[in-house]
């Protein structure tokens, strides 16, 4: 059986994605960093945009766990703990960490720096989206610098997770 590794790593990445969002929706974190309000409000937008359209392209999580043995879904999950390893290898423990600016960049390293998937018309979504217009929002709007920073840190942590999982091997 020939397999569509570039829709196997899509849907390992959207699936990662999709737990990031849950990990932090509806938290306050980053009352730490004297972010607004506001730009709480559209992390929190946007994540939950996002959400929705991963929501529409993924299964629950219980159809993975129940065919984690079907040679499809074991290299989708292959994908998602190898992405797993490849964060937990480069943010160290204690370190600042914003969850949503690193799924964003992701999904956009993914979808547009690299443009997989562009000829598949159930990732469009994320094929169309403004990445570049939020970039503008959630990076030069941001007047604390500190957090800036973070959110710099995130961009470049995700080129890097979204590299090597370009080039995964699953053998």
């Amino acid at each position: 059986m020939i397999l569509n590794l570039s829709k196997i790593k899509t849907e390992a990445l959207l699936l990662f994605c999709k737990d990031l969002i849950n990990s932090y929706k509806d938290k306050e974190d980053l009352k730490s960093y004297g972010v607004d309000k506001e730009i709480m409000i559209n992390f929190n937008n946007i994540g939950n945009d996002m959400l929705k359209e991963i929501l529409k392209v993924t299964y629950e999580d219980k159809f993975y766990l129940n065919n984690r043995k079907h040679y499809k879904i074991k290299a989708i999950l292959d994908a998602y703990n190898f992405i797993n390893q490849e964060v937990s290898k480069l943010l160290k423990q204690g370190d600042a960490f914003n969850p949503s600016m690193l799924y964003f960049s992701m999904l956009a390293v993914w979808f547009k720096e690299l443009n997989k998937e562009s000829r598949s018309k159930e990732y469009i979504y994320f094929l169309l989206y403004p990445y570049g217009h939020v970039y503008d929002k959630l990076l030069v709007e941001i007047k604390n610098e500190d957090f800036k920073k973070l959110n710099i840190k995130m961009i470049e942590l995700a080129e890097k997770i979204v590299y090597r999982l370009d080039s995964y091997s699953f053998r």
